[in-house]
């Protein structure tokens, strides 16, 4: 069984291959986005196993989107096939170096997930369950599936990873910040980006967030600042990562790559200072291509640059 099990909604991306107002652009690649399914694909890329809850419509896309996962590696046999309903659909619009997303989702199979579909059994061989602010909000019933996935973690012993991932275009008419800020408060790691830490704790000071988390019993927290590196903290130390070196293309993703080696480094027992290096070069790494999974490391591409050694490519 995976050691790591995830929850939540992957869609089919219409990439432009131009840049422009899409009005204007009439080529496309067709992808798959979710940040669940991105941190699944990381974590087994770098060596670890990986499975990933969720439904997709019974349709081409959803075939599609399930094909692209369960070929890089991610454990899906508790993805369900939902008649009923089709898998989301998402559209990226391209322009002077920012990325801007159409969302085709609501009434979408995944946002039908319910407490139904959790596997007790992969959670009692788990070793973490990670969860993100994208899946509680997309209806009521994935809502209480997530509170249902914490509460069976908790009850069996699987530590819980969770990140905010604050996505306001979903929000709608509700302010979902008491609940992200519950469910970050009762994770083991909380992975979180400054300007996340500011809506949900209110505050950008480093030292501030690291000790709210800890205080409410976090035990690996990790703060990220973009372009300026991130920030790993246990209830020993804060160590400060510095960004690695990296040439941007394409930033979406990044956040999911960091997370997949933070958390690969915590399961393999690494020190603070490495697991955070790890998030950080495999987050900078995943920037360098276009799309949100193809630029995260293999281990070996990690291992690598970790111990400072570069790759003869002729």
């Amino acid at each position: 069984m995976p050691e790591l099990i995830t929850i939540g909604e992957t869609m089919a991306v219409m990439a432009p291959r131009e840049s422009g107002p899409l009005r204007y652009v009439s080529d496309y690649r067709l992808r798959m986005a979710g940040a669940e399914s991105n941190l699944a694909i990381g974590m087994a890329k770098l060596g670890h196993s990986a499975g990933w809850i969720s439904r997709l419509g019974n349709d081409e896309m959803g075939e599609f989107v399930l094909n692209a996962v369960r070929a890089e590696g991610v454990d899906c046999s508790c993805v369900r096939r939902d008649p009923d309903h089709r898998t989301g659909l998402m559209l990226k619009e391209l322009s002077a170096g920012e990325t801007r997303v159409y969302y085709y989702r609501e009434n979408s199979a995944a946002s039908h997930l319910s407490p139904a579909d959790l596997s007790e059994a992969a959670f009692r061989s788990a070793k973490l369950l990670h969860l993100t602010g994208i899946t509680p909000v997309l209806s009521d019933s994935c809502e209480k599936t997530v509170l249902a996935a914490a509460e069976l973690a908790r009850r069996l012993g699987v530590p819980m990873s969770f990140d905010p991932n604050i996505r306001r275009k979903l929000w709608k008419n509700r302010d979902y910040t008491p609940l992200l800020r519950a469910l970050l408060l009762s994770s083991q790691i909380a992975l979180l980006g400054i300007d996340e830490a500011e809506a949900l704790l209110g505050t950008s000071s480093v030292e501030v967030i690291v000790t709210t988390l800890l205080r409410a019993g976090v035990v690996y927290a990790a703060v990220k600042d973009g372009a300026k590196g991130a920030y790993v903290a246990n209830r020993e130390r804060i160590v400060r990562i510095p960004p690695f070196p990296c040439k941007v293309v394409d930033p979406v993703g990044a956040g999911d790559a960091f997370n997949a080696g933070f958390l690969s480094g915590i399961l393999e027992g690494r020190d603070l200072e490495t697991c955070g290096r790890m998030g950080g070069i495999a987050g900078a790494m995943a920037t360098q291509n276009t799309g949100d999974i193809e630029g995260i490391p293999s281990r070996a591409q990690l291992d690598e640059k970790l111990a400072g050694s570069k790759e003869i490519y002729r």
